[in-house]
């Protein structure tokens, strides 16, 4: 039986681009359910397939997973290759991933997702530079200690999938980086999942109004890429 997943619009969805990516990243064959945002912050329809009214929630017959990062476990099981099969990659990379579910608040509530627009970040405040200078941290450390080209080692895992919202957020707010954060950057947003999803993010015809007020917050829109050019 074909995985279903349920997911909001590519354009804003973070926790949605999340699953997504690893499925299309892996060859495994799923029916995309997508349920675009309401506009006024009470998602109403997610409460008809998730049972937190959120997204991401994968169906799998019967049986309903909501959460990436439990959808993404969920997944390795039949798919060992959702995550490093060395033991201590492993572990790393799970490590990893649960830090990124559960942290970085500053980055998720300064910089939130939007494929399409282009903005000035200005200098980035206390809490978010910690977060970029924890972020640089924990690729670099990835990238060095399992010999890259992902977080890793030579496989795109989990991991990575965790992060490709991430590199939309970098090269959306212009945050700079290091040299190898900024290479790993560049290869999460050229490889062929992500760059799908953030082209159909581009494609979409909603405008969700909360979500793109909370992106722009009055600072200057430097490029609004669904605009013909």
């Amino acid at each position: 039986m074909t995985y279903r997943l349920f997911i909001a619009n590519k354009n804003y969805s973070s926790w949605s681009m999340r699953p997504w990516v690893l499925l299309r990243a892996l060859d495994i064959p799923f029916e995309e359910v997508m349920t675009p945002f309401e506009g006024d912050g009470q998602q109403s329809a997610f409460a008809t397939f998730s049972p937190t009214a959120k997204v991401p929630c994968l169906h799998d017959g019967d049986s309903a997973v909501w959460e990436s990062l439990a959808i993404m476990e969920y997944i390795a099981e039949a798919h060992p290759a959702a995550w490093p099969q060395a033991r201590e990659a492993r572990a790393w990379a799970r490590c990893a991933s649960a830090e990124m579910h559960a942290g970085f608040f500053a980055l998720r509530d300064e910089c939130s997702m939007n494929c399409a627009l282009r903005i000035d970040l200005g200098e980035p405040g206390a809490a978010l530079a910690r977060d970029i200078a924890r972020l640089e941290a924990l690729w670099q450390e990835g990238i060095t200690r399992f010999g890259g080209p992902w977080l890793a080692g030579e496989q795109f895992t989990a991991v990575d999938a965790m992060f490709a919202p991430v590199a939309v957020r970098v090269r959306g707010y212009g945050i700079t980086l290091g040299s190898p954060s900024r290479d790993y950057v560049e290869r999460l947003l050229a490889h062929p999942a992500v760059a799908s999803w953030i082209d159909q993010g581009i494609a979409e015809p909603w405008v969700d109004e909360p979500h793109e007020a909370d992106c722009i917050r009055g600072r200057q829109v430097i490029e609004d890429r669904r605009q013909p050019a």
